[in-house]
């Protein structure tokens, strides 16, 4: 998909795209270890309580070839579940992402001002790229660099079916 295409514009509704149910296929690569891994789930975007907000639920298996930071040679598979609240930025195409105690992470959006961006975890660096790929699929990609991880992350979402606002 162009990144000019309508969910660049300002008046592309970020909530309401997200808004239901989606499956997660992520790939896991630790570069210093030179690691591979996988989490297969699902993702679901559920309205809040207040204010146009977003809960973010994920929920699946993670595999590694090797435990990164483990014993050399040991796999390990296992529930993986995570959670997040987006809040609305005053414009329909961004929304911001917090951790469940309302520390801030980031800001997720698909226009070309609004894909990017960062989050300090010290002592390492995450930066997420945002891509919308079709009207019912889109990718992110943390790269997280630093003196304790090096790490590529990329998720690809596909909706399984759309929630009612």
């Amino acid at each position: 998909m162009n990144p000019q295409s309508p969910d660049a514009a300002p008046d592309f509704d970020l909530r309401a795209y997200l808004l239901g149910s989606w499956v997660v296929e992520r790939s896991l690569l630790d570069l210093s270890a030179g690691t591979r891994g996988t989490f297969t789930g699902v993702v679901g975007f559920t309205a809040a309580d207040d204010d146009g907000g977003l809960r973010f639920r994920e929920e699946g298996t993670v595999s590694w070839a090797s435990v990164p930071g483990g014993p050399a040679g040991t796999p390990f598979t296992g529930p993986a579940s995570r959670e997040y609240l987006l809040q609305p930025t005053g414009a329909p195409d961004t929304m911001d992402m917090f951790f469940p105690d309302g520390r801030p992470f980031h800001r997720i959006g698909f226009g070309p001002r609004s894909s990017q961006d960062q989050h300090w975890c010290d002592p390492d660096v995450y930066r997420v790229s945002y891509t919308r790929t079709g009207p019912d699929d889109f990718r992110y990609e943390w790269d997280v660099t630093g003196p304790a991880k090096d790490l590529l992350l990329t998720s690809v979402l596909r909706r399984t079916n759309k929630a009612a606002a």
